[in-house]
């Protein structure tokens, strides 16, 4: 059984940063993907960033291009989310998942993901 835990998250002002950890345990992640999305409230779910565990490959959604980085820690089996210069819009609850699909390269699909962590809220105030 995999199992993902969100840490991080929390009330930050616009302009500031926060980092993300999503802790992975269950099984290896060494061939699979890991994925940051988030929702807010009454919006749909999207993709923020995701990492190949295999190959460091990386894709990143061009609304946080340039100041949302994800990164991976393969001892630790944990993925980070570093998020700098965050905007009230940057609200949401952030969700890790796993793509257990063996895809070279990562996928920005939610409905790909196999597995889900409960989630972190990040608030950004104005």
């Amino acid at each position: 059984q995999v199992q993902l835990v969100e840490s991080g998250g929390g009330l930050v002002q616009a302009g500031g940063s926060l980092r993300l950890s999503c802790a992975a345990s269950g099984r290896s992640f060494s061939s699979f993907t890991m994925g940051w999305f988030r929702q807010a409230p009454g919006k749909e779910r999207d993709f923020v960033a995701a990492i190949s565990w295999r190959n460091g490959r990386t894709n990143t959604a061009d609304s946080v291009k340039g100041r949302f980085t994800i990164s991976r820690d393969n001892a630790k089996n944990t993925v980070y989310l570093q998020m700098n210069s965050l905007k009230p819009e940057d609200t949401a609850v952030y969700l890790c998942a796993a793509d257990l699909s063996f895809s070279p390269d990562p996928n920005s699909d939610y409905r790909v993901y196999h597995y889900w962590g409960q989630g972190t809220q990040v608030t950004v105030s104005s």
